[in-house]
């Protein structure tokens, strides 16, 4: 499995679409462990072009602090599972939280 996770000053950046990097974890569903992780460039942000890329990338769910409602979409159509509302924390602290079922997930913080 394949967490990827919005990144700006090694933090959750909180609309995914704004990020320098995106952090994306490699995980051990079963162990519920991080096996790994890259750090990678996303291509320019322009509608519907992350959601195709992190597809490509082989990433399973998302977790990020705002997305919009069509952002969404373009996701679940890729067959990623989109967490929103997280804190902002440290990559490795959010895919450990997910894992263990204690990601706590509060508003939308993007509404468009």
């Amino acid at each position: 499995m394949k967490i990827a996770i919005p990144v700006a000053n090694e933090k959750l950046c909180m609309h995914f679409g704004h990020c320098e990097t995106f952090a994306v974890l490699t995980v051990d569903e079963s162990a519920k462990k991080i096996t790994g992780r890259e750090n990678l460039i996303p291509p320019p942000h322009e509608p519907g072009v992350l959601p195709r890329w992190l597809g490509e990338q082989k990433v399973n769910v998302i977790i990020a602090g705002g997305m919009g409602q069509r952002a969404q979409q373009l996701f679940a159509e890729q067959n990623i599972a989109v967490v929103v509302g997280a804190p902002s924390a440290e990559p490795e602290t959010l895919a450990a939280d997910y894992l263990a079922g204690t990601l706590e997930s509060g508003t939308n913080a993007c509404e468009h």
